[in-house]
């Protein structure tokens, strides 16, 4: 997560103004009763992200992405009225899931699970003294621009708390915007107690143009387990910027899973960092995409305790004119030696005009390690397109099983079997050239 501090010129003053004045308004109306401790951290993330300014291709996290989009229009924050709960139709979830619009809570009826808590995070903040010392735990304000602002103007999201020795899951958390030409900040978090055990899938999906700025943040007790499924289905006119960061103690396992579909702009960062001897994580990844979509991952692995495992592997299928980022760090700290550490990012050309910018790297500063990474980009194989065409199949059906074929080895990693077979059919439907 390191990268090349520029100056910051006052190219973005219009946006940065609007922020700031949505910021003053908040901080004396909406934000107003919240406990001194949160406004301060609001006040130190509105300061970060002044400090720090909209990233440019020069910072080297970046270099491949542009957010002058973003950065060259003013969005301002979503406002909710009990209006538009009215007619918003949600298909049937599982108990314990929670809904958001435009970055507020749906009321729905809640449901008691023993041992789990899910709740709105903007209610928390009133009633949880604990969430002092875990809201920015995680993902700190001053570590990216984005992160900064979202600490300063998100108004709510999901607090996920699974009790000690308790098994749970799957939690689905539903984020539905339709703020034509507006922000919405949402911030989640998720804390997993000593040998727990959860699953949690977040979806992200809306209509017309808007910016959505989510954080997620993943703290974990020892030995406790959390798989954690992201799903960015925006709207195609929509910009989606958004972060999932762990902390890892000793014995405790963090796996995840970012699949990215939607969105004109989208960057889906995933950190965490492995504190205690014995953590494990595993990060994996699938991005769709076609037209003139921009789509940016990026992973950073911290190793800072020894024996740690971490395994990475991401795909991207790329059609049209879109274009594809993958930037990938593994950072080995001099005392993490028994670090097992993979990589990997490969990468399906469909179109001529279709190109990816592929970056995996190691930082290893342990002599005794095992870490290997590595990339691929290519096209479909035209060998086997001949093959099952003589076989009778059309040239469509062919090409849309070989795409299958190409995402199915990062889908059978998946764990949660309907969500898997989710994502199946939408690989076979979303190319059909």
């Amino acid at each position: 997560m390191t990268s090349v501090v520029t100056e910051r010129p006052r190219a973005h003053a219009a946006s940065m103004d609007a922020y700031r004045a949505d910021f003053e308004r908040l901080m004396s109306s909406d934000f107003s009763g919240e406990p001194e401790w949160v406004k301060r951290f609001r006040a130190q993330s509105m300061e970060s992200f002044e400090t720090l300014g909209f990233p440019t291709m020069k910072d080297e996290d970046w270099h491949y992405t542009s957010v002058a989009p973003i950065a060259d229009r003013v969005f301002h924050s979503a406002e909710v009225s009990i209006d538009d709960f009215k007619g918003l139709a949600l298909s049937p979830v599982p108990p314990a899931d929670i809904v958001f619009l435009n970055g507020r809570l749906v009321p729905l009826k809640s449901q008691d699970v023993r041992g789990l808590t899910v709740q709105s995070l903007a209610e928390a903040i009133r009633t949880s003294p604990s969430l002092e010392n875990e809201i920015g735990a995680a993902a700190k304000s001053t570590s990216s621009a984005f992160n900064a602002l979202n600490g300063a103007l998100f108004r709510d999201g999901a607090l996920i708390r699974i009790a000690p020795d308790t098994q749970a899951g799957p939690i689905h958390i539903v984020h539905l915007t339709t703020a034509e030409g507006r922000a919405v900040q949402t911030r989640n978090i998720i804390v997993g107690g000593r040998h727990s055990s959860a699953t949690v899938i977040e979806s992200y999906f809306g209509e017309g143009a808007y910016f959505t700025n989510a954080v997620t943040e993943v703290i974990l007790d020892e030995g406790a387990r959390v798989v954690h499924y992201k799903l960015q289905n925006e709207s195609d006119k929509a910009f989606h910027i958004g972060t999932t960061q762990a902390k890892q103690p000793r014995n405790s396992y963090f796996e995840s899973f970012a699949y990215s579909s939607g969105a004109e702009l989208s960057r889906t960062n995933t950190y965490t960092i492995l504190e205690g001897d014995a953590a494990e994580c595993v990060l994996n990844g699938l991005y769709l995409a076609d037209g003139t979509q921009h789509m940016d991952h990026q992973t950073y692995v911290e190793h800072v305790a020894p024996n740690c495992p971490s395994h990475e592997l991401y795909k991207g299928i790329l059609d049209g004119r879109s274009h594809g980022v993958f930037n990938g760090k593994v950072y080995v700290h001099p005392e993490a030696q028994k670090t097992d550490g993979k990589q990997s990012n490969n990468n399906l050309l469909l179109s001529e005009h279709a190109r990816i910018d592929t970056k995996p790297q190691l930082e290893i500063f342990a002599d005794d390690v095992k870490c290997t990474h590595g990339a691929t980009v290519g096209r479909l194989d035209e060998t086997a397109l001949f093959y099952l065409q003589s076989r009778g199949l059309g040239k469509s059906v062919a090409r849309k099983l070989l795409t299958y074929a190409f995402a199915a080895d990062v889908l059978e990693r998946l764990s949660l079997a309907s969500l898997k077979e989710t994502l199946e059919a939408r690989v076979l439907e979303r190319f059909t050239g």
